[in-house]
């Protein structure tokens, strides 16, 4: 495969954000501080007993309260119904719920290990990590801004001081699994006294440790759309287009190559409605000449029956015994003729006084 290099370009891009904190930090108020700024609708998953409905004086929001089981698959449900209800901001409230919670990743190891793996836990991991990685890509792929938040918990180590044993703190740990930070362009670790501090944000935006207000948000919008507008495909057109392109028959590889393209990730944004109809005319030009060409073997088929059916008639008027009138009977089982052959067998039978 032939690779391809350009002149790198930032796109415009869909936000994935993460916060962190401990409780009382003030994820939630930030997080819909953030939503309010970057504008349009907003929905919140929420896991924590509705607490986010208690912030509806902030900005309107629409709700979902998300109870246990807290299946990597119930979040993926949540964000593809906001994807398809039209938001502009999901808010996930909180996804260590996925991980740590009832029903969650852990949960479901345990009861894997001590059921079917019997105590084997990497066993059980090898069926549960797929299924954590859907719920990522989930995010990943969302076609819509995406807000998370996650509880954080005092991370100790165990140290050893002239012979003593000690524990210390520190610091403050994310309760989801480790390298969640990975995947987001942004995480914001919030402190007890509500600062934000960035551990990792690509915008630069958070460079200074400070409360998290709406112009935040209005930053945040104004540097999402800052990019170039030839924006390559999210994950969803993405899927969307390599299942067009597999239906239609198209070797995607050939296709890339040709446009220059090293896969369909590359394909442009403002091109994806074009490619899909264009892809959809000929889906629907193969169907067409499959109908035809369906309608045309229909067509010979009864031709042939027909005329086998002539000389099927011809034979039974020659039959020299009853065994001979097997034959016909059976090879028109089941058509269309199968009637009008049995009674010309059994005339022929009468006629010859074969009948028993």
């Amino acid at each position: 495969m032939t690779i391809f290099f350009k002149k790198a370009e930032r796109k415009n891009a869909k936000l994935r954000l993460a916060i962190a904190g401990p409780t009382g930090a003030g994820k939630t108020f930030g997080a819909l501080l953030l939503a309010k700024g970057i504008g349009g609708r907003i929905a919140v998953v929420d896991t924590e007993n509705s607490s986010a409905e208690l912030y509806d004086d902030i900005v309107p929001f629409e709700h979902a309260n998300l109870q246990p089981p807290y299946s990597p698959e119930k979040f993926i449900e949540a964000i593809k119904a906001a994807e398809k209800a039209g938001f502009d901001t999901l808010i996930i409230d909180s996804i260590t719920h996925e991980w740590s919670g009832v029903g969650g990743c852990l949960e479901i190891v345990d009861t894997l290990a001590s059921g079917p793996f019997k105590g084997n836990s990497w066993g059980a991991w090898s069926k549960v990590t797929p299924r954590h990685r859907k719920f990522i890509d989930a995010m990943l792929q969302s076609s819509i801004n995406i807000i998370v938040t996650l509880r954080s918990k005092m991370e100790t180590i165990q140290t050893n001081d002239n012979g003593k044993k000690k524990v210390e703190k520190v610091g403050m740990k994310a309760e989801q699994r480790d390298g969640i930070e990975y995947e987001f362009t942004t995480v914001l670790d919030l402190t007890h006294n509500n600062i934000a501090i960035s551990t990792k944000d690509r915008t630069r935006l958070f460079a200074e440790p400070r409360p998290l207000s709406e112009n935040d948000g209005v930053l945040l919008k104004q540097w999402l759309t800052s990019g170039s507008a030839n924006t390559c495909l999210n994950g969803n057109q993405f899927l969307e287009l390599e299942a067009l392109m597999q239906q239609a028959g198209i070797d995607i590889d050939n296709y890339c190559s040709k446009r220059g393209l090293n896969s369909l990730h590359d394909v442009q944004q403002q091109k994806f409605d074009e490619t899909c109809a264009a892809i959809n005319s000929i889906i629907q030009r193969n169907q067409q000449a499959n109908q035809e060409n369906e309608q045309q073997l229909q067509a010979e088929q009864e031709a042939r029956l027909d005329n086998d059916y002539q000389m099927a008639l011809a034979d039974i008027q020659k039959a020299q015994s009853v065994n001979d009138l097997d034959k016909p009977a059976n090879y028109f089982r089941g058509s269309k003729y199968e009637t009008q052959i049995l009674n010309a067998c059994q005339a022929k039978s009468d006629m010859e006084g074969w009948t028993a």
